[in-house]
């Protein structure tokens, strides 16, 4: 019988801080596939700045998928690393793909302010600079201190 392709936003901005995702999707999987839902498309999994009260969009460590204790919590909004993984598994078991939201150009929270230059620019024409460049202090330096290093 021929498949008609649905993609189900398996979140929505107002989820609950729980971190309940991952788990309540690998419970959804088989019943969504009996909808005829034949994939999903998941928030950014990533820890954000805001810790579990972030959706995703305000990036700190993309490497973090809920692993490491930075910014008051192990998990995500959503979940753990391993939730995510088997949610991921359960899906794929169901014949559901998945779809995983990701947000390369944002990055929030920095560790540490650092001194750079910068040139003031007027803010109804960015291509006319109103100053040099003059040092100042800004939130881009991140070192992630409480993140183990993985040993390869």
């Amino acid at each position: 019988m021929a498949r008609n392709n649905t993609m189900m936003q398996y979140f929505e901005w107002y989820l609950p801080s729980d971190s309940t995702l991952w788990g309540k999707i690998t419970k959804d999987a088989k019943h969504l596939e009996s909808l005829g839902i034949t994939s999903v498309w998941l928030p950014p999994a990533y820890k954000g700045s805001a810790g579990t009260n972030d959706v995703g969009y305000s990036v700190y460590d993309l490497y973090d998928l809920g692993e490491f204790n930075q910014k008051g919590t192990i998990p995500t909004k959503y979940g753990t690393k391993e939730e995510y993984i088997n949610a991921i598994r359960v899906l794929r078991e169901n014949n559901v793909k998945v779809l995983a939201d990701i947000v390369l150009n944002h990055k929030m929270g920095a560790d540490e302010a650092e001194e750079v230059l910068a040139i003031e620019d007027d803010a109804n024409d960015r291509n006319v600079s109103l100053s040099s460049a003059i040092p100042i202090k800004a939130w881009t330096k991140y070192n992630f201190p409480r993140k183990r290093r993985y040993l390869f």
